[in-house]
């Protein structure tokens, strides 16, 4: 399906943020007439600082705003919707979760219901959902006949962008999918309270980085540019009947522990001599998530490209430009 994407007439929500800006880029590499919803102008993102905004058509507005979203369908005449934005950080939901339902609850029915009004454009939705979704289960992995029992703020607002999006689709035959992805690190995450880019920045300053858990809590770890893939593979097959309204898990099977991930980037960074601050002070997160994607794998023929070495190498480079580090520092990098 090379020229799927020629002259396709795709919205990105979230389009600043970390998968948003990376699947714009690969959209409009393969053709597409892109138009991004942007609530703030971060100058700072990647979408941004690349210059990639220039090649998309921008709505100025945000979820919570219905007339935005209506009119970024209906003018653009847009057949292909990518609903990737959303408040992402726990910590953010915690302290004050309203935000948080705004725009990821209120935000995601008034999408939909602005693609069941345009439904004779519309071709497909894809709906960026979370492993939080499930909430704390028993028994793991994680699969797709699981109930959602989300139960702390953001895992409660992803629970019902899911159940909303399955409503629009039961009830009003709305072509869509889901995806349930791990935790998705890449170069342009700039949320610092996030293990990997947080730990990154603090070892580029040569300070200990800080973990708000005992360091043993398990996630799935998703390279960007697999989640881009996953996002890209679920729009081309959204149609086919075994697709059309499903949910789907991406990850890669392997759950690692969060002092795991401190202790590689340690090694590929050379600080090995500096250890983490451990606080064990979390709440409102879950233990252990990981998931099965076994349906993804068979019915979209998904599995990641990248392992996690390799991830992490292409995250650091991005990081090094972004903080405009030495050249002597991506050599050695290159090296390990």
């Amino acid at each position: 399906m090379t020229n799927f994407w020629n002259e396709k007439r795709v919205l990105v929500t979230g389009a600043t943020g970390l998968v948003g800006s990376w699947l714009t880029k690969s959209l409009i590499e393969k053709g597409a007439y892109v138009v991004t919803l942007i609530r703030d102008l971060d100058p700072q993102s990647e979408l941004i600082r690349s210059g990639l905004i220039n090649k998309t058509q921008v709505v100025n507005g945000c979820l919570e705003s219905f007339n935005s979203i209506e009119r970024a369908i209906n003018e653009h005449e847009i057949d292909t919707v990518f609903h990737m934005g959303a408040q992402t950080i726990v910590g953010t939901a915690l302290r004050n979760p309203l935000p948080t339902f705004e725009a990821n609850i209120r935000g995601t029915y008034q999408l939909l219901e602005a693609c069941r009004m345009h439904m004779g454009l519309v071709k497909r939705v894809v709906v960026a959902s979370s492993d939080k979704a499930y909430g704390d289960a028993k028994q793991l992995p994680y699969n797709e006949e699981m109930p959602l029992k989300g139960q702390h703020p953001y895992d409660v607002s992803k629970s019902c962008t899911d159940l909303l999006t399955n409503t629009y689709h039961h009830t009003y035959g709305l072509p869509t999918v889901i995806a349930r992805c791990g935790n998705i690190y890449g170069g342009g995450d700039l949320n610092w309270s996030r293990l990997i880019p947080g730990t990154i920045r603090s070892y580029l300053n040569n300070t200990a980085p800080i973990l708000r858990s005992d360091g043993q809590f398990t996630r799935d770890y998703v390279y960007v540019m697999d989640a881009v893939d996953a996002y890209m593979t679920m729009a081309e097959a959204a149609n086919r009947k075994e697709v059309i309204g499903q949910a789907f898990n991406f990850g890669p099977s392997e759950p690692l522990s969060a002092m795991h991930i401190v202790q590689k980037l340690q090694v590929l960074m050379g600080k090995e001599d500096i250890k983490p601050v451990i606080l064990n002070r979390a709440v409102g997160e879950i233990k252990d998530q990981f998931l099965c994607s076994a349906k993804a794998e068979k019915l979209l023929q998904w599995t990641p490209k990248y392992n996690l070495e390799d991830g992490l190498k292409q995250t650091l480079q991005w990081y090094l430009s972004f903080f405009n580090k030495t050249k002597n520092f991506a050599d050695e990098l290159a090296m390990v």
